[in-house]
């Protein structure tokens, strides 16, 4: 256990020589063990008795499962060390990894996730500002869960014409990114018929101050976005695609930038009293490579210190949150489809967890291409990845703690050497074989008792 974490000192504190042995109050100088703490204290999930899984434990436990989502809760445990040592046993039981999840819950992650990303994506913040701003992207996502009764009952799943769903249980989540190093900064989810803009509004008060967050154009709403810049004082603005069917009155300006004037609709003032009548934003004309137009709505209204080009450029780098997903639900599941857990405590802890796993690889990817003097997203995700796993694995049976520190530096130089190759341009279209099916697909039918 005390080899994991240390593998992760220096994202936290600058990392020191480790002299055997390493106890808790030694640790707690390099490692902010009080995060650990305060967050089981917070949710109440300390543990009184000895166990060997107390809530602390788990807490490391539940970020390992999202980096290992290829082996089982025990081959974790086992391979990593994570229990602690008795005389009595040489392993833990599977039940009882299952009733120390249960008993720790999902509180102890999400505080910790919620403290860790604020520090994190403050770390280094200064060198990737575009003009004084850090650049934030907001998206929503789906992802699958296991499929138990608990889960499909909560959580819900799509539905399909002739009353067909989804055959797994699905979440939906939205996340606020730091566009620059793909540090997820926040994130609200749920049940999959929440609307997305539920999830948005509660991130909404917790964007950092001094920030452009860019937004897809589902998320275009008066409330929404006056919300956000509200307050002058935080200094936050918004950029977002206007839909087809959005009206606005032109105000000052040329064809390609101008400042318009909008309405908000009375359902809106109805729900929100304190909107304005209007609202106003800058109307910039964005071309992209196919010769596709879109207007983009910003509340940048400075043409002098932003000028049209730059307002596209910062529009064009929100891709970078729909590689983020990828990398966290693909590149991270592997070939798995689902989330492990059966419960619904257990999918909102695990999910957690792996925000907080996603975030510890984007920052020593960050960390070791800022050394390297690249971009953090010219480094490859899934290589360092790999290597990140394997020099975990190889912490947790190497007896020597001296070790670690030249450990971690040889994990930096690795990353380092792994930038993303440039691909040649496509020479042929794009297009798959089909996938022969060995099994009959077998629909399900809404329940409509």
């Amino acid at each position: 256990m005390l080899t994991f974490i240390a593998m992760l000192v220096d994202d936290l504190r600058p990392l020191v020589e480790s002299e055997p042995p390493l106890e808790w109050d030694r640790l707690g100088q390099h490692l902010p063990c009080e995060w650990i703490e305060r967050a089981v204290q917070a949710s109440g999930s300390a543990s009184i008795r000895r166990r060997r899984l107390p809530a602390q434990q788990v807490v490391w436990l539940v970020i390992a499962l999202a980096l290992y989502r290829h082996q089982s809760i025990s081959e974790v445990v086992d391979e990593l060390e994570l229990a602690l040592p008795t005389p009595q046993a040489s392993f833990v039981s599977k039940s009882a990894i299952a009733q120390a999840r249960q008993r720790t819950g999902a509180a102890p992650l999400a505080w910790l996730f919620h403290e860790s990303a604020r520090n994190w994506v403050a770390q280094d913040q200064a060198k990737y500002l575009f003009k004084g701003f850090t650049l934030f992207a907001m998206d929503g996502t789906t992802l699958q869960t296991a499929d138990s009764a608990a889960n499909r009952k909560h959580f819900g799943a799509s539905a399909a014409a002739h009353d067909r769903v989804g055959s797994y249980p699905q979440l939906r989540a939205v996340t606020l990114t730091a566009i620059a190093t793909r540090l997820v900064c926040d994130a609200s989810f749920g049940p999959y018929d929440t609307n997305e803009m539920i999830w948005a509004h509660e991130l909404i008060p917790r964007v950092p101050e001094n920030s452009i967050t860019v937004f897809d154009k589902g998320f275009l709403s008066a409330q929404l976005l006056c919300n956000l810049v509200s307050g002058g004082e935080k200094n936050r603005h918004f950029i977002i695609p206007a839909k087809s069917n959005t009206r606005w009155e032109v105000l000052s300006g040329h064809a390609g930038d101008q400042m318009v004037r909008m309405r908000v609709s009375p359902q809106a003032r109805t729900k929100c009293p304190q909107l304005p009548q209007f609202w106003d934003a800058r109307a910039v004309l964005a071309v992209d490579a196919r010769g596709r137009q879109r207007i983009l709505l910003t509340s940048l209204t400075d043409r002098r210190r932003f000028k049209a080009a730059d307002v596209v450029a910062c529009y064009e780098r929100r891709w970078q949150i729909e590689t983020s997903y990828h990398e966290l639900k693909q590149s991270m599941l592997g070939m798995e489809l689902t989330l492990r857990s059966h419960t619904v405590r257990g999918v909102y802890q695990e999910l957690w967890g792996a925000l907080i796993a996603y975030n510890l690889i984007r920052l020593e990817i960050a960390k070791a291409a800022l050394a390297a003097g690249h971009a953090p997203n010219d480094l490859s995700f899934i290589r360092a990845f790999h290597i990140i796993q394997y020099e975990m694995t190889w912490a947790a049976v190497t007896r020597s703690y001296g070790k670690l520190p030249s450990l971690l530096t040889r994990l930096r130089e690795r990353l380092k050497q792994l930038p993303n190759e440039k691909r040649p341009g496509r020479t042929c279209t794009r297009a798959v074989k089909s996938r022969p099916s060995r099994y009959t697909v077998r629909f399900l039918k809404r329940d409509l008792n």
